[in-house]
């Protein structure tokens, strides 16, 4: 699996990404070959090398005929990327960072998402920055994309609005759910274009995931800001040979709620998507004893699942932490026995074990002991 892992320690803007793409291996003709299959012409793509405070990086501009640029609906962009013959992924991934900031302007201006007017974001070099970093993580075979915190930035920005301020009004839309990191100054430091990319494609935000690096892209933004080096730092990597995955774990300690509470807790808490979900005993403070709520979850179910806990219990607070877990494969497969079809769990590792609901079904049905249903069934499917 191939690891992109974008480094926003001084922002994220769309000509910054494809900047760092082509130092990870783009080469600009294939991108200058695929992005003409798009309706529109009046542009050139330009390259070079650029310093920000002694690092070097690569600045990606498109240079614009006129100055003056149409402003398009997104559901004009939207089919003009889906008539294009462009690959499927490429397709998907353009349409996935379109649609987040179609999403962001239409609640910011309160309109439908089909009547969203791009005023910036519509023209020629925003979407050549999109739609090429769609390209590059094509090109080079990215199966998964992390990001780091993002700066918030402070001041103004002039747009078509007039002045706004930073980060515009779509920007800090798209900055929902996401980690924001230290204050490095003055200056728009995520761009629309470039929120809608880490928002559209990352997976998760915080430390770089455990990979083996592979390569690393630095993209120039344009302005020169006196704090830190204007660029983006995109690592290329592959597994650690880690076959574990990233999970969070959600926990709190209860000690005023009944059992009939958090049985129901624990239903909602699987209906909503958990992992897994368990109770453990403890002793708590003025010697009162207590429950601990285990919850194992999903990156992408952490707050649901956690203002689920606010909400049917009577925690006034949660903690979670990322884990790494090691599963092992399984598959559900029927088997024939003497007392009718079992439904079995077939696991990697060979080990065969039967389903409770399906052992319990026959039991209740033959009037037989579950034990006996259990014992009958293992030893018939050959069960270790």
């Amino acid at each position: 699996m191939k690891f992109l892992y974008f480094d926003c320690f001084a922002g994220i803007a769309g000509d910054m990404t494809v900047g760092a793409l082509l130092e990870l291996g783009l080469p600009l003709d294939t991108l200058r070959e695929q992005l003409a299959v798009l309706p529109f012409s009046g542009y050139t793509l330009e390259s070079s090398r650029a310093e920000r405070h002694g690092v070097t990086g690569t600045s990606f501009r498109v240079r614009l005929a006129a100055e003056d640029q149409p402003h398009r609906h997104y559901s004009h962009i939207a089919r003009m990327i889906d008539e294009a013959p462009l690959s499927p992924r490429v397709k998907e991934l353009s349409q996935r960072i379109f649609r987040r900031l179609a999403e962001a302007e239409a609640t910011v201006h309160g309109v439908p998402m089909e009547r969203v007017h791009f005023h910036e974001v519509g023209a020629v070099d925003s979407i050549v920055d999109i739609v090429g970093a769609a390209i590059g993580l094509d090109y080079l075979g990215i199966d998964r994309v992390c990001c780091s915190p993002l700066p918030y930035g402070r001041g103004f920005v002039k747009t078509a609005h007039g002045l706004l301020p930073v980060p515009a009004p779509a920007t800090a839309q798209l900055l929902t759910g996401i980690p924001l990191g230290a204050d490095i100054g003055e200056g728009e430091r995520v761009t629309p274009t470039g929120a809608a990319i880490v928002a559209a494609l990352a997976e998760s935000f915080g430390p770089p995931p455990a990979m083996t690096v592979k390569g690393i892209g630095h993209g120039a933004g344009e302005k020169d800001f006196p704090e830190v080096p204007n660029l983006l730092r995109i690592v290329m990597g592959e597994d650690a040979g880690d076959p574990g995955e990233e999970v969070m774990v959600l926990e709190t300690h209860l000690d005023d709620v009944t059992p009939e509470i958090l049985g129901f807790l624990m239903e909602r808490l699987f209906a909503e998507g958990a992992l897994d979900a368990a109770f453990s005993p403890l002793q708590m403070k003025k010697n009162r004893p207590g429950t601990r709520l285990t919850v194992v979850a999903r990156r992408e179910d952490l707050d649901r699942l956690a203002r689920l806990v606010l909400a049917e219990s009577t925690a006034i607070g949660v903690r979670y932490y990322p884990v790494r877990r090691l599963t092992l494969g399984r598959k559900l497969e029927e088997r024939e026995t003497s007392l009718g079809t079992v439904r079995v769990k077939v696991l990697d590792n060979g080990r065969i074990t039967p389903e409770f609901e399906s052992c319990r079904e026959i039991a209740l049905a033959r009037s037989l002991p579950l034990l006996d249903v259990y014992r009958i069934v293992e030893r018939e499917i050959g069960a270790p």
